[in-house]
């Protein structure tokens, strides 16, 4: 596997040099207030959005930017960073995109571009990081060895282990050891161009 990921990924950069769509991570509203101003510049990629704000805020902050809703996509399935990803790949493939933009905050975006690295890489897609600045501190790296980990054992399994976050003292001991996950918006049914389809 250590060999074959970057190998799909290289064939995936070759088919696809610049990148087709641009994925937001849910997490705060700078996130998508940076994915809408560099979204200006690139007007011909669709935007995911993967578990981010409500509706209103999502439209509101899309609108300032004069971005047109139809091209904005909000997919509520992802729980944490992994199903980030792991939610998020079968539209992709649908798609056919091969190579997208990763926009989260500047403490996320290590864990987030290996979890991508493994998941999507996995599949043939290839990610180029966009930092949103941020002066937060940096996450530990033990939660990016945890999430690597879930990562390669969804690649074989297709299980994630993102149902034990349901468990109150499973989550309680995740956060004690690894800290506390990105918080993510309540799931809304009603968002701009939700996606809500059985994983």
């Amino acid at each position: 596997m250590a060999g074959y990921i970057p190998v799909r990924i290289e064939i995936a950069t070759w088919m696809a040099p610049k990148p087709q769509a641009i994925l937001t991570l849910g997490g705060g509203e700078k996130r998508e207030m940076f994915a809408a101003e560099f979204a200006q510049n690139h007007p011909d990629l669709k935007i995911w959005i993967s578990s981010g704000l409500e509706r209103e805020k999502a439209e509101a902050i899309f609108r300032a930017a004069k971005i047109d809703l139809s091209r904005v996509h909000q997919d509520r399935k992802a729980t944490d960073t992994v199903t980030n990803f792991t939610t998020m790949l079968a539209r992709f493939e649908q798609e056919k995109i091969n190579h997208i933009y990763l926009v989260t905050s500047a403490e996320h975006m290590p864990r987030a571009t290996a979890i991508a690295t493994m998941v999507l890489g996995s599949r043939g897609i290839a990610v180029t990081p966009v930092t949103v600045p941020s002066v937060a501190e940096a996450e530990s790296p033990w939660r990016t060895v945890r999430d690597v980990i879930r990562s390669t054992i969804w690649i074989f399994t297709g299980w994630t282990g993102a149902e034990y976050r349901q468990d109150y003292q499973v989550t309680q001991l995740n956060d004690q050891l690894f800290g506390a996950e990105t918080t993510h918006e309540p799931a809304n049914t009603e968002a701009v161009n939700t996606i809500n389809e059985p994983r």
